[in-house]
C-alpha cells in the first residue's frame, strides 16, 4: 500500500511540474533571450553554489567535489587560447574528458566497487510484495493528505527551477516541512504515508523543474538534466532560449515525454515494483558482474574508444573512495557540465570588458544574479554565527 501511495502521489506530482513546465518556460526564454555572458556566467555560478549548498553532509566536502569537476572540466584545449591544459602529453585527453563515461564512472562503477567491498551474504534482503493490494484505499489516503500535495508539488517544482538542486532535495524538504506540519510528526520514519504522500509529489514535481534552466538557460538543474544536456551536445543540439525558436520541435518532444511518462508510470510502475522484487532474486556474483558489463559495454559504444575505458575506471575508482569518505559525487558531474559554461562565459565577459569586474553587476538582471550567488557564498559562514547571536540573546538560563 505504501507503494502504491507513493507512486500515484508521484504521477500527480509529475503532471503538475509538466504544466509549471509548458507554462513558465517560454516567458522565461523570452527573459533569457536579453542575457547576455554576464548573466549566463552568474547562471553558472549559482547552479555550482547551490549544488555544494545542497549537498549531503559537510558542505566543504561538496565544495571540493565540485572543484574536482571543474578541474576536470578544464583538461583539454584552453577554450580561449587554444592551447593544450593538464593532458601531459596525451593525445586522447586533448578532446577533455568525455562526460558519459566520467557519468557511469562515479556513478555506475563506484557503486559496483561498493556492493563488491560490503560485507555480508551473496544476496540483497527482498521485501515480499503482494501486487494485487498495492493500489488497495489509495485514493481515500490521496483524499485524506490533499492539502499536503498541494503544498509538496509547488515546493518541489521551485526547488526543482533552481540550478543544482534536484529531487532528492526536494523530497527531504518536503518531508521535514511536512513533519513539522503534521499532527503526528512520531510517526515518521516509521512508515508514514503522510511523509511518502509530500516526499513522493515533491520527488517528480521536481523531475519537470528541472527541465526549466535546462531548456531556457541550457544550464541543468540536476545531475539527470545534466546526462541529458550532456547527450544533446553530443548530437549537436544546444539547449537555450533559442531552441524555442530553432528547434521548437525539441521542446514540444519534452511536454509530451513528460506527460506520457508520467501517465505510463501507473502501469510500468506497477510492473516494476512486483518484478524487481525478482530481480534482487539473483545473487550478487551474477548481477554485479553483469552490470559491470553493461558500464563497459555503454561507454565503449559512445565513441568507439578504448581511452573511455580507462576514465571509466579511474572516476570510478575516484568516486568509489569519495563515497566511502563522505564526499558527495554528484557535483563533479555538474562541475564537469557547468565548467566549460563558466569559463567561457567569464573569460567572453573579461575580454568585452577589458577585464573590469565591475561590469558584472552593471546590468540589473546580472546584479541580482551576483548578489544571489555571493549569498549563497556567505550564507555558511552566517549561520552558525546567527546562532550564537541567537543562543546569547536568550540567555543562559533561558
Amino acid at each position: 500500500m505504501v507503494l502504491g501511495t507513493g507512486l500515484i502521489c508521484s504521477v500527480i506530482g509529475g503532471l503538475f511540474g509538466a504544466v509549471v513546465l509548458m507554462t513558465s518556460a517560454p516567458l522565461l526564454a523570452e527573459v533569457a533571450m536579453n542575457f547576455s555572458s554576464f548573466e549566463y556566467f552568474w547562471l553558472a555560478a549559482m547552479g555550482l553554489s547551490a549544488t555544494v549548498m545542497v549537498s549531503q553532509g559537510s558542505q566543504a566536502k561538496g565544495a571540493l567535489a565540485m572543484c574536482l569537476g571543474l578541474f576536470l572540466s578544464t583538461i583539454g584545449v584552453d577554450i580561449t587560447l587554444g592551447f593544450p591544459r593538464f593532458t601531459f602529453g596525451n593525445v586522447d585527453l586533448l578532446n577533455g574528458i568525455s562526460f558519459i563515461p566520467a557519468m557511469i564512472g562515479v556513478f555506475g562503477i563506484s557503486e559496483v566497487l561498493r556492493n563488491v567491498m560490503q560485507q555480508g551474504g551473496s544476496q540483497f534482503t527482498v521485501a515480499r510484495v503482494q501486487a494485487g493490494k498495492l493500489f488497495s484505499g489509495v485514493g481515500k489516503r490521496i483524499y485524506k493528505y490533499k492539502l499536503n500535495m498541494l503544498r509538496s508539488a509547488p515546493l518541489g517544482t521551485f526547488i526543482g527551477i533552481l540550478p543544482g538542486a534536484g529531487a532528492d532535495i526536494a523530497a527531504w524538504i518536503a518531508y521535514a516541512i511536512s513533519k513539522k506540519a503534521s499532527k503526528e510528526p512520531e510517526k515518521y520514519g516509521k512508515g508514514s504515508i503522510e511523509a511518502i504522500t509530500d516526499a513522493s509529489t515533491a520527488n517528480n514535481a521536481c523531475l519537470a523543474g528541472d527541465w526549466v534552466p535546462a531548456l531556457v538557460f541550457g544550464i541543468p538543474g540536476d545531475s539527470i538534466t545534466a546526462v541529458v544536456i550532456g547527450v544533446l551536445f553530443m548530437k549537436g543540439l544546444r539547449p537555450g532560449p533559442m531552441i524555442f525558436q530553432t528547434q521548437p520541435e525539441i521542446v514540444y518532444a519534452v511536454y509530451f515525454a513528460f506527460i506520457f511518462a508520467n501517465l505510463l508510470l501507473i502501469p510500468f510502475g506497477w510492473v516494476a515494483i512486483k518484478s524487481s522484487a525478482q530481480m534482487l532474486k539473483v545473487p550478487k556474483n551474477i548481477l554485479i558482474p553483469a552490470i559491470l558489463l553493461f558500464c563497459i559495454a555503454g561507454t565503449f559504444a559512445i565513441n568507439n574508444d578504448v581511452f573511455d575505458i580507462i576514465i571509466l575506471a579511474v572516476l570510478g575508482v575516484i568516486g568509489f573512495f569519495m563515497e566511502r569518505n563522505g564526499y558527495p559525487v554528484a557535483p563533479i558531474v555538474l562541475g564537469l557540465v557547468l565548467g566549460p559554461i563558466l569559463e567561457q562565459n567569464f573569460m567572453t565577459s573579461m575580454i568585452k570588458s577589458d577585464w573590469n569586474l565591475t561590469l558584472f553587476f552593471v546590468r540589473p538582471i546580472g546584479a541580482l544574479l551576483g548578489a544571489i550567488t555571493i549569498a549563497i557564498w556567505f550564507f555558511p559562514f552566517l549561520t552558525p554565527l546567527l546562532e550564537r547571536t541567537k543562543k546569547k540573546n536568550n540567555g543562559p538560563g533561558q
